[in-house]
């Protein structure tokens, strides 16, 4: 560590916010990387997944209604990505040399160039894209043709530059969720806007209140405060509601340092250190500081139209209604176990951790530890009460179909033990046997998922408590022309949930629609429709 820093580093890392003994920590996971997850067997329908019938169903969504009237519910959405990876095949088009027009995109795409079929999708369907009006805006102010008419002529280059940099919109810079996704009748919608409308039909209390909270880049900060300055009164008188929407950014304190092939620590020209941020994982004390109860996350980019929201509101109020339900019980539990405390060997503590041992095995579906059911009354004891005084969380699955991402398994822990995990493949050690394991999943995490943040006195929990420090993700990069390797947090679906409890829902696959490339939106899931807005 003496001689990975210097002197002057000390003040960098105190202006961030970071100690040496974190450096040092993230230092000896770049030389000594721990070892990858361990999958024993994906999880699936009737193994880890549950598959509610339509009573089952009926059941959670009174329960979700009780919670949204008692205002219990809010939505978290990481939004600060921005949309230079939606729109990767448009800039590559874009910074090819020499002339950009139909002609020479369609021959890269005939040899092959994914991009080069990206760009043609978006030149085909461009008057489709809600945004369609707002670039001839722009095309106009900069005195051009309409979108069409420069595709004819072969000045493809000025439409995407337009499209894409300062010369008009900046789109590649713009947050994904500040991109005109969805088309209506007199208005076109933001995923921004699409979140607050799914709030107010899926957590609108009693009062009308719909309480959200993004996390967004510190640059875009007021962008998105004015857009809903914008757009929160129509919407708010549309739907009966209030938004109380709350803003952050990802700390600085949660950046990571960056190395060379070596693993020594990187410098900037001005002989800083190099930090990097550190993934979606460091969102976790983000979703600690809401002091909130049952919260939903989901990503800024999975959002439909208002004809095709009923199902997605449906299972976002199921979701959350098995989570209200998993909750009572499992409170029932650690009430029954406290009471068991001044005597757990007598009978009525036998009957309460007999009770507890048959909750962990039929609802929660946990095997139990080796020994564990012949242990000890006091053991059993500390064992339950651990084992249910936790974060929850209902997570939904959709059916795989070739869906890049992670998935849902039963992951082997360093004690023996066996746990529903979220798990992407960069976790895993590179292993043939894992990679079979991998593959044969059958679904999918879509990033659908409802928590309960509060323990059965309605305290908040220090989530940072319940992060696995060890599922962090290793990768190259490259800064400067400089080859690296950086360090993410555990991801905040995965290893910064490892702890918790976890039950996996299956959901039906309309209920996700990202928008990863710009010619997600000309799917029909994307596609306006005859049925006015709601």
């Amino acid at each position: 560590m003496s001689d990975a820093l210097r002197g002057e580093d000390v003040a960098q890392l105190r202006e961030l916010g970071i100690s040496r003994e974190e450096v040092a920590r993230q230092l000896e996971l770049f030389i000594h990387p721990p070892p990858g997850t361990r999958l024993d067997r994906p999880c699936t329908a009737g193994d880890g997944i549950r598959r509610l019938d339509e009573a089952e169903v009926s059941a959670a969504e009174a329960a979700h209604a009780s919670a949204a009237r008692d205002g219990r519910l809010g939505k978290f959405v990481p939004a600060s990505g921005a949309a230079s990876r939606m729109f990767k095949g448009l800039l590559a088009m874009a910074g090819d040399e020499g002339p950009v027009d139909r002609r020479g995109i369609e021959e890269k795409a005939r040899a092959g160039s994914a991009d080069a079929r990206e760009c043609l999708a978006f030149l085909d369907g461009v008057e489709r894209f809600a945004f369609h009006e707002e670039l001839q805006a722009a095309l106009a102010r900069a005195g051009l043709g309409s979108p069409r008419e420069l595709i004819e002529r072969g000045r493809v280059r000025e439409l995407l530059d337009v499209l894409l940099t300062k010369r008009g919109l900046d789109y590649a810079a713009l947050p994904k969720g500040l991109i005109q996704f969805h088309r209506y009748p007199g208005e076109c919608r933001t995923p921004f806007a699409e979140h607050l409308v799914e709030a107010a039909l899926s957590a609108r209390d009693a009062a009308g209140v719909c309480r959200l909270h993004f996390t967004v880049s510190s640059e875009h900060r007021e962008r998105f405060h004015a857009q809903l300055k914008q757009i929160a009164p129509s919407f708010e008188e549309r739907h009966a509601a209030r938004f109380e929407v709350g803003f952050s950014v990802q700390e600085r304190s949660t950046d990571t340092i960056a190395v060379d092939l070596e693993n020594r620590p990187l410098r900037t020209g001005d002989g800083r250190l190099l930090f990097r941020p550190g993934g979606h994982g460091a969102l976790i004390e983000n979703l600690g500081a809401l002091d909130g109860d049952l919260v939903y996350i989901k990503n800024i980019d999975n959002v439909v139209p208002d004809d095709r929201k009923p199902l997605t509101v449906k299972w976002k109020k199921v979701l959350a209604g098995v989570l209200v339900e998993l909750q009572a019980s499992v409170f029932r539990q650690l009430s029954s176990l406290g009471g068991a405390r001044s005597g757990p060997g007598g009978p009525a503590g036998r009957e309460a951790i007999d009770r507890a041992l048959g909750f962990v095995r039929d609802v929660l579906a946990l095997p139990l530890p080796p020994g564990m059911r012949s242990a000890e009354p006091a053991r059993q004891l500390t064992y339950l009460t651990r084992l249910l005084d936790r974060p929850m969380r209902v997570c939904g699955m959709v059916r795989s179909e070739g869906d890049p991402g992670g998935g849902p398994f039963w992951v082997l822990g360093g004690d023996g033990s066996l746990s529903p995990q979220i798990v992407e493949h960069a976790q895993l050690d590179g292993s043939a046997e894992q990679e079979a394991i991998y593959r044969s999943s059958t679904h999918f995490n879509p990033v659908d998922l409802v928590c309960g943040l509060r323990d059965s006195r309605g305290k908040p929990f220090d989530l940072r408590r319940f992060v696995d420090p060890s599922k962090v993700f290793l990768s190259r990069k490259s800064s400067g022309g400089r080859e690296l390797k950086a360090l993410e947090h555990p991801g905040l679906w995965n290893g910064a949930m490892a702890d918790w409890i976890t039950v996996f829902v299956e959901v039906p696959a309309a209920t996700f629609t990202p928008v990863k490339t710009v010619g997600d939106l000309l799917r029909p899931e994307h596609q306006p429709s005859r049925n006015p807005p709601r």
